[in-house]
């Protein structure tokens, strides 16, 4: 598969709609154009969302470059019974998830000695200030539950609905609202006491 950019004749593919875009997707010659379209719409938002559960670049940055394979593997099969938005946002929550878990399996340490070391490579970071209230808000987001972390992400930062957010962690709303609502109050307590 090889990006390229849009011809400069037509109308440019990032200005299409999601509908437009898996249409143009689906003709073999506007696969490639449309999908590097897809690539430019949606990169930085699921990049951002990546780095937030495995905290450092590279591994935000691997983690994306294998959601983008699976995007392009099987968006040709995508039957539209969620928005495409929803449906990214799907797997880059569970190759993020794949990534923490193989990370916990490879260290052989428990799932807390992995937080306790993406908090410490929260600190590592050379712009670390522990008095400036975003890295105080990471720290508290690295000390919560997987699950929990992702929860918060989804609501805080991409503002998604809890109706969205229900089909992207194929979760209740009520479930995803109680989660949300002990993650803040954990950040809100480590935010008091830290």
């Amino acid at each position: 598969m090889v990006l390229t950019e849009p011809n400069q004749c037509q109308m440019p593919l990032t200005f299409m709609n999601d509908s437009e875009l898996l249409t143009q997707f689906r003709h073999e010659e506007t696969k490639e154009k449309a999908f590097a379209s897809l690539v430019k719409k949606y990169q930085e938002k699921l990049y951002w969302h990546i780095r937030r559960m495995v905290v450092q670049h590279e591994d935000a940055n691997d983690v994306l470059q294998n959601v983008f394979i699976r995007v392009w593997k099987g968006l040709e099969n995508f039957r539209e019974d969620s928005r495409l938005y929803t449906w990214l946002y799907r797997i880059a929550t569970n190759e993020s998830l794949t990534y923490l878990d193989q990370l916990k399996r490879k260290s052989a340490v428990s799932l807390s000695d992995v937080e306790t070391g993406l908090s410490n490579k929260i600190k590592a970071d050379r712009n670390f200030d522990a008095q400036k209230v975003e890295w105080k808000l990471q720290l508290a987001i690295q000390q919560l539950p997987e699950k929990q972390r992702v929860v918060f992400a989804l609501r805080y930062y991409e503002e998604m609905p809890y109706e969205e957010m229900s089909r992207v962690l194929d979760t209740s709303e009520g479930a995803l609202k109680a989660s949300y609502h002990h993650a803040a109050k954990k950040i809100e307590d480590y935010m008091l006491n830290h």
